[in-house]
């Protein structure tokens, strides 16, 4: 608890104006007496004569006008003085006054040091909560810096990996773009071979057609060579005559898909070689005479990617090229073997069922003229 007490102190300052005043009249007192003996003497000396009398003179009147200033002075400083008493007495009253003041502030001092601290529990209180609040948005700032920092980082990635898929589809589309102008060219080629293939076929179909009356030269050895073929190869369900043709099926000579001759296949074409050097001793050397060995395919698309060949037309040419290759290593002349390719452009069965595309898939040997 705050307590204040003032005392009451004992004004010297009057007692000493008095005594300074005492001091100063004594001094006063005793330099008169000292101006009279110094006076006395200097006149009674014969020797100052006149004018240690005018000196005298002067010296009076100059102690006389400085008993004058020092009486002044001394007016003045009682002047001083009872302003100096009227001042203490008003301080000394104000004084006073003000010690009852303070009786009154100190009877309600109490009151005002228990109001002052419930204020400061209140207020600490409040700082108490602040400092809570505070401590809770710091955290709060942190998280969302540390959201910020997180936030920007994912930012950076996201835009990192769309450059990524940016540069990746750009790049993708270059290689389609690649892939499809290869796809292009592939199929252009492709295309241009099928019409090669089918001009080919075509130029030989006609070149045969001008030729048919040439082929009475050879018929009248066509029965005899069919008629041998089907002596030498027997009654097989994969090897029929049809008209002016001898047709022999592939499943007999290939596998699915491939243009290999299988063991049995071999076994057949040898069979038809014996027979064909046979007929080439028979017919007169003057008779330009040839046989022709073409391939069929049935209407089933080549699978994308296989290797050796690209649709039915390559498959058929390379399989009447197997035959024939086979026929001249067992001692036909190759001249007289001529292979041509057809694809599936020439079915002798239109369904779709197993027994159709069997027929389908065949290889026709035909005696006839170059």
């Amino acid at each position: 608890m705050l307590n204040i007490r003032f005392r009451e102190k004992t004004n010297t300052w009057p007692a000493f104006v008095d005594l300074f005043s005492n001091l100063v009249i004594i001094l006063i007192f005793l330099l008169i007496v000292f101006v009279f003996l110094w006076t006395t003497t200097s006149v009674f000396n014969k020797n100052t004569g006149a004018k240690t009398v005018a000196d005298l003179k002067q010296a009076n009147q100059e102690q006389a006008e400085k008993i004058l200033q020092m009486t002044a002075d001394e007016e003045e400083a009682k002047r001083l003085l009872i302003l100096a008493r009227t001042e203490l007495e008003n301080l000394q009253a104000n004084n006073t006054e003000l010690a009852n003041e303070l009786k009154n502030v100190d009877i309600s001092m109490d009151e005002l040091i228990s109001d002052y601290e419930a204020k400061v529990a209140e207020l600490q209180s409040q700082g108490t909560d602040l400092q809570a609040q505070v401590a809770e948005l710091t955290q709060q700032l942190n998280q969302a810096t540390l959201d910020k920092e997180r936030t920007a980082e994912l930012e950076q990635e996201r835009r990192a990996l769309q450059a990524q898929m940016e540069q990746q589809r750009a790049d993708l589309a270059s290689q389609l773009n690649k892939l499809q102008t290869a796809l292009d060219a592939a199929e252009e080629a492709s295309h241009q071979k099928d019409i090669q293939y089918v001009e080919m076929s075509t130029r030989l179909n006609k070149a045969l057609a001008d030729k048919v009356a040439e082929l009475n030269n050879v018929a009248q050895y066509q029965s005899e060579f069919y008629k041998a073929i089907k002596d030498a190869l027997g009654d097989d369900n994969f090897i029929q005559a049809q008209g002016d043709r001898f047709v022999i099926s592939s499943d007999i000579l290939f596998s699915s898909g491939s243009y290999t001759l299988s063991p049995e296949g071999k076994n057949q074409l040898r069979l038809i070689a014996n027979v064909i050097k046979d007929l080439e001793n028979k017919i007169p050397s003057d008779i330009d005479w040839i046989i022709r060995v073409d391939g069929h395919t049935d209407r089933k698309q080549v699978v994308p990617g296989t290797r050796g060949y690209s649709n039915n037309m390559e498959l058929s040419l390379l399989r009447a090229n197997a035959v024939a290759s086979e026929l001249a290593r067992d001692g036909v002349s190759r001249r007289r073997l001529v292979p041509s390719g057809f694809g599936d452009l020439h079915p002798v069965a239109l369904g779709t069922d197993r027994d159709s595309l069997q027929q389908n898939r065949r290889i026709e040997l035909q005696l006839t003229n170059r």
